[in-house]
């Protein structure tokens, strides 16, 4: 049985492969140190595994939930958004929970997109918003982010290209590879330019808290309802990634097209994971006060190892990784980061994963404790002392 054509330009995730490589390394003894996958590997609060544990101990919380989710959760999101970024949103109509905000990425493709239709897809940016819109038979048309621009958008290329097919555009701030923390000056450039060319711009803003003393969100700009949704979730923010716990947020009508094609894929959201959802999103300052104290320990860590190999950095990176250039002299980030796993049993993500534009550059991830981090300096250190003296 062969598989469907819509698969024909899709290939397995490059992490999903690269995994499977580590996995055999490890049987074979190498004990790999993975500095390149971005899943937060310390808990959520305890509040939040209490709420999720007394909710599954009753005997009525196992069936089928809402599409919408509970009533207390759109509360809970919208008073987030208010305390947060001071937006304003409709509990009822303004915004809808999801199953992480990957899935959001699918929903609003699968929900707007017709055959024949062009997807603005940011180089470098995150691979699934071009690959699911290849599956929803659109067309990714890439867009550059200017690295000498803190990798903004490069307008000047954006407005001399044929914007009369475009439908969506993906935006994402703080961007991930790249930890560019976006402004609001840039966001009202991308609302106006939505609303300019009649493009719905999906702003995915799941890094906002993570090492980013200004959290924003593009709902802010006055009118940006009209033209934008955003995606969100408290995957990154508050170390729920296997929780599948996302949300997206935009105009009652918008939010009503992405329900009638999300309402006949799944059946709701687990009612524990929506009440520890509520607890999450009720947290106060102190909680991210302690966790990015946490990530900026590692980030000190990683940095380090970083100018033992040669790499230049922005400090002033958001997120979850750190974005930086190779050395002069290498062949590509791909055959930089490979040897490095060959020679010191560390995974580095090569840059090319997030587009053409990556190349010359490595993202190295947060996620993972201060020990493990030290330990793969004192690798890194080693191997760059033979190799670059």
């Amino acid at each position: 049985m062969q598989a469907a054509d819509r698969l024909g330009n899709v290939h397995e995730y490059y992490f999903s492969a690269k995994l499977e490589e580590i996995r055999r390394m490890n049987a074979a003894g190498a004990d790999v140190l993975n500095l390149g996958i971005g899943s937060p590997d310390l808990p959520p609060s305890p509040k939040v595994k209490a709420a999720l544990s007394e909710e599954a101990s009753k005997d009525d919380t196992h069936a089928y939930q809402s599409y919408k989710g509970v009533p207390e959760l759109r509360a809970a999101i919208t008073d987030y958004y208010d305390r947060t970024y001071k937006v304003n949103l409709n509990p009822e109509t303004e915004v809808l929970p999801l199953l992480g905000s990957k899935e959001g990425v699918s929903h609003i493709s699968m929900a707007f997109l017709n055959p024949g239709d062009e997807v603005l897809i940011p180089d470098p940016g995150y691979p699934t918003y071009a690959v699911v819109t290849q599956l929803a038979g659109a067309k990714p048309t890439v867009y550059t982010l200017d690295a000498e621009n803190d990798w903004g958008i490069d307008w000047d290329q954006l407005n001399n290209m044929d914007l009369s097919k475009v439908k969506i555009m993906w935006v994402n701030y703080p961007n991930m590879p790249t930890g560019s923390k976006g402004s609001m000056e840039l966001f009202e450039e991308i609302v106006a330019f939505g609303r300019q060319h009649n493009i719905l711009i999906c702003h995915d803003n799941p890094y906002s808290r993570i090492l980013n003393d200004e959290p924003l969100s593009m709902l802010a700009v006055l009118g940006a309802k009209d033209v934008v949704l955003e995606l969100n979730s408290l995957s990154k923010s508050h170390n729920m990634a296997g929780w599948r716990l996302g949300w997206v947020s935009g105009s009652e009508e918008h939010i009503d097209t992405v329900l009638r094609y999300k309402s006949n894929i799944d059946s709701g959201m687990f009612l524990p994971v929506q009440r520890g959802g509520i607890a999450a999103l009720e947290e106060g300052e102190d909680w991210f006060e302690q966790l990015n104290s946490e990530y900026r320990t590692r980030k000190d860590l990683v940095c380090q190892m970083l100018d033992d190999l040669g790499c230049s950095y922005s400090p002033e990176q958001a997120g979850l990784f750190i974005w930086a250039r190779i050395g002069d002299g290498q062949e590509s980030s791909e055959i930089f980061c490979d040897t490095i796993l060959q020679e010191a049993k560390v995974f580095l993500a090569p840059g090319t994963i997030f587009g053409k534009n990556g190349e010359g550059y490595v993202r190295v991830s947060l996620c993972n404790s201060p020990k493990v981090l030290i330990k793969a300096g004192q690798r890194i250190s080693e191997y760059a002392r033979i190799t670059i003296g």
